[in-house]
Order: structure tokens, then sequence, then C-alpha cells
């Protein structure tokens, strides 16, 4: 009976093993002042937000680690610098491009309208064209008929 009693309990315990595992202690809540907030990256700041960082002072900081931090921060800005720079160049292409695509367009929209009013100026030309011819045959036939000599002339364009 006492092994089947210890066989159980073991087995409860390594059954609630993940559980009390994973559960954390209760922690006291977070009291906030209603005194103004810390300056942002300031020590108190990073706490307040479960930051531990604190630089060591100047006198243990590694020369060399520090000559390597300074180029890879030179090299960081002068990228910086370069893809602003490209950036800028890029947009004012654009902006170039962009323009000359626009004068174009208004140039081609000017010329298409410009088409449409010959090409209507044309149809009411020859319309009228029509009309007159179809006036001047029926004339011509009606003075043929009527057998009298005819010196009608033919409409001149």
């Amino acid at each position: 009976m006492t092994r089947l009693i210890f066989a159980a309990a073991t087995a409860l315990l390594l059954a609630a093993a993940p559980v009390l595992a994973q559960t954390t202690p209760p922690q006291a809540p977070k009291v906030q002042t209603p005194a103004a907030d810390p300056a942002p990256g300031s020590q108190e700041w990073l706490r307040l937000r479960g930051e531990s960082y604190s630089a060591a002072p100047d006198s243990e900081q590694d020369p060399a680690e520090v000559a390597a931090t300074i180029r890879l921060n030179a090299e960081i800005v002068a990228r910086n610098d370069a893809a602003e720079r490209a950036e800028i160049e890029g947009t004012a292409a654009w902006e170039a491009e962009n323009a000359r695509w626009r004068a174009e367009t208004a140039r081609l929209e000017t010329q298409r309208a410009q088409w449409e009013a010959d090409a209507a100026a044309a149809e009411a030309a020859r319309l009228r064209y029509e009309r007159e011819r179809a006036a001047w045959e029926a004339e011509v036939a009606a003075c043929q008929r009527s057998g009298r000599p005819c010196l009608t002339a033919a409409p001149k364009y």
C-alpha cells in the first residue's frame, strides 16, 4: 500500500511539474506617481520600462571597441547620407519625368482636340458641298426638262 501511495504521489508531482514551472509568483502592482514622467532616455525612464542597461564609465571602455564603434557609426552615417541623397535625386528625377509626361500629355490632348475640330470642320464642309452639289444638279435637271438653254455653272470650291 505504501508503494501505491508513493507511486501515486510521484505521478501527481510529475503531471503537475509543467504547470508549476509556468506559474509566475505574484508581483506587487506598479504604482505610478502623479509626478511628471521622466525624460525619455533617462535611467528612470529606462527602469520604468524594464530596461537595466547602463554604460560602463569611459575609463573602463575598451579603446579598440570604442574605435570600432566610432568607425561603424561613421559608416552608418555615411550610408544614411548617401541613401538620403539618392532618395532626393530619385525624387527630383521622378518629379522632372512626371512634369515631362504631364506636358507631353497636355500637348497630345491639345493635338487631339485640334484634330477633332479639324475633322468636324471637314465633315461640315463635305456636307455643305453635297447639299450645294445636289441643289446644282437639281437646277440643271430642271433646266434641261424645260428645254431652254442652261448656263448654270457648277459650284466652285
